[in-house]
C-alpha cells in the first residue's frame, strides 16, 4: 500500500496527471453504461471493497489516498458523536459536476463508509450530497455506537 501512496514513485516529486477526459470517459460514461440502473449501488459496494484492499488507519491517510487516487481534496467539515460531515473539492470535482448533471460519487461514499467502519469498529454508512453550483460534494458518514462490529484477528 505504501508504494501506491508514496511520492517516491514520481520523479522530482511531480504528481502524475490524469486526463479529465479519460477519467470522465471511464467513470461517468462507461461504468454507468455497463452497470445500468444499479450503477450507484454497485459503485458503493465497490468502494467498500477497495477500502478493504487498502485499509487506512487514520483520517489523514484517507485524505492522502483521495489525493493520490485523484478523487479530490477531502476535508472534515463537522464531527459529532455519531456522524461526520466531509467535503470533497477540487478541479476534477467541479469539472465533473459542470459537465454532467447526473453523477454519482457512490464509489467514494462506499470507500469512506468502510474506512470509518474499520477505524471505529462500528457499522457505518455514507450518504452523498452533491452541490453542483458550488462544485463540491458533501458526504455524511453515520455510525451507530450500539452496533459494535465483532472484529477478530
Amino acid at each position: 500500500m505504501s508504494e501506491l501512496l508514496s511520492s517516491e514513485n514520481h520523479p522530482d516529486n511531480q504528481e502524475p496527471s490524469t486526463s479529465l477526459f479519460g477519467y470522465e470517459l471511464i467513470r461517468d460514461v462507461l461504468l454507468p453504461e455497463l452497470l445500468g440502473k444499479d450503477a450507484p449501488e454497485i459503485l458503493y459496494w465497490a468502494g467498500k471493497r477497495l477500502a478493504r484492499k487498502f485499509p487506512l488507519g487514520t483520517m489523514e491517510e484517507i485524505k492522502h489516498f483521495f489525493l493520490n487516487a485523484e478523487w479530490g481534496h477531502l476535508n472534515i467539515k463537522e464531527e459529532k458523536r455519531s456522524e461526520m460531515v466531509l467535503e470533497l473539492t477540487g478541479e476534477i470535482i467541479s469539472a465533473r459536476l459542470k459537465n454532467n448533471s447526473n453523477l454519482s460519487f457512490q464509489l467514494e461514499a462506499g470507500f469512506l463508509a468502510q474506512q470509518l467502519e474499520s477505524q471505529k469498529k462500528l457499522a457505518a454508512e455514507t450518504f452523498e450530497h452533491p452541490t453542483k453550483r458550488s462544485g463540491k460534494i458533501q458526504f455524511t458518514v453515520k455510525w451507530d455506537k450500539s452496533d459494535i462490529l465483532n472484529v477478530s484477528k
